[in-house]
């Protein structure tokens, strides 16, 4: 019953967060309606955001032991309910690239206390892997329901009514934070080593980071990342900008992207149970591809002047975000793959090294689309999404042959 009461204040967490931090690409359409700036201005969102999820994660990451992960959940949500609460009386842009900062400090604490209670709360590779997938799952249900939500608020964008939404979501955290108030959790298995300083934690850090198999994997995860944000973010600018479709309408059709992605971590977390997780993986990303190639294709032979009404929404709006099924079981996977090959002490680290670069590459992969956007228009830059996809697909077959090497050895 313990650990059903952490769970499930896990599950909350992640749920809260989801809504928040996705929301950066449907506000990106936003704040360009109401503070009049360039796409490529809008896309420095992201920035503030992963960054500030990287930084969070890399000093976290070495120390989050000693503070311990339900207390840095708690400090998250504190912080993410002050400001929500505050930004809707702020309505400035430099103030929503703090509170998208704000956001993503705090989701680096969150997440990587999150990645480290899996290992806590789970008693075998298979157990790990499958809640890994369920609770990614869960992560895009919200993101989903951030979509509606957000679509319900931004109608006439230049009014700015969409800054009250931040209201509601303030009271969400706050309930978020009782929640895990509420919860206990059994950390006494990651404090082995309460005496070392932060140096010593950061080195110890470093060297993980150094091991061939991190290496292969962050790289994966950095790669994953590119190619899941530049498609999210921009979906909805897709939408609109390429297809013609009114803003409310293309932050719904968004969510799309979303639900796949929740159905297929979802259907991951039950498939991979029995299959192989390499086999499974090189088959979504082949899937990815093919479903982007053809969504491009069928974008370029649409000719539509304007949607206002779903009746008329070109099948490609329907096609393209379907490749999030295929996207969706492999970020979750390989986090789940790595982590259940290390101990349990060592995952606070780890889970703090898998956020940074995916941070970074959430980052870089909003950024290039976006300049890509303004510079050869919205069908070619999404056809550049193909070639962070190669380099995955050979990157995850460098992981997959490492992770063999690594287990034999034992796991150093």
């Amino acid at each position: 019953m313990q650990n059903f009461r952490i769970k499930l204040s896990l599950y909350i967490n992640y749920f809260v967060f989801a809504i928040l931090l996705n929301s950066v690409g449907t506000v990106i359409l936003l704040v360009q309606g109401y503070f009049l700036v360039s796409k490529q201005g809008a896309a420095y969102l992201d920035p503030y955001k992963d960054l500030s999820i990287a930084v969070a994660s890399f000093i976290v990451g070495a120390v989050v032991t000693k503070v311990g992960y339900r207390k840095s959940m708690i400090i998250a949500l504190s912080a993410v309910t002050i400001a929500c609460f505050i930004i809707p009386s702020i309505k400035i842009f430099f103030a929503v690239k703090l509170l998208y900062a704000v956001f993503g400090f705090s989701f680096g604490l969150t997440k990587v206390s999150v990645y480290g209670t899996i290992g806590l709360v789970t008693n075998s590779e298979k157990a790990h892997l499958s809640f890994m997938n369920f609770i990614e799952s869960f992560f895009m249900v919200g993101v989903v329901g951030g979509y509606y939500l957000f679509a319900v608020f931004s109608k006439n964008p230049e009014t700015g009514n969409w800054f009250k939404v931040y209201y509601l979501l303030g009271g969400l955290s706050f309930f978020a934070l009782l929640m895990l108030l509420t919860a206990k959790l059994d950390e006494s298995e990651i404090k082995k080593e309460p005496n070392n300083s932060f140096a010593d934690d950061f080195l110890k850090m470093v060297k993980l980071a150094a091991l061939p198999l991190v290496i292969s994997f962050v790289v994966c995860a950095f790669f994953y990342v590119l190619i899941e944000q530049s498609s999210m973010n921009w979906i909805p600018t897709f939408n609109k900008d390429v297809l013609k479709i009114s803003e409310p309408i293309a932050i719904i059709l968004g969510s799309i992207l979303s639900a796949s992605i929740a159905l297929g971590r979802f259907l991951a977390g039950i498939v991979l149970r029995k299959l192989k997780w390499f086999v499974v993986l090189i088959s979504c990303i082949a899937g990815a591809a093919i479903t982007l190639l053809i969504s491009l294709k069928l974008a370029e032979n649409t000719s539509i002047s304007s949607v206002t009404n779903f009746a008329d929404v070109p099948l490609v709006a329907f096609v393209m975000p379907t490749l999030g099924i295929f996207l969706a079981p492999i970020y979750p996977a390989i986090n789940s793959v790595i982590l259940a090959s290390l101990p349990k002490e060592r995952h606070g680290a780890m889970s703090g090294l898998i956020v940074v670069f995916s941070a970074i590459g959430g980052t870089l992969g909003s950024v290039i689309t976006g300049s890509l956007f303004d510079s050869i228009g919205g069908i070619k830059a999404f056809y550049f999404s193909l070639i962070p996809m190669a380099i995955l697909l050979f990157f995850l077959f460098l992981f997959y042959r490492q992770n063999i090497g690594f287990k034999s050895m034992g796991g150093h």
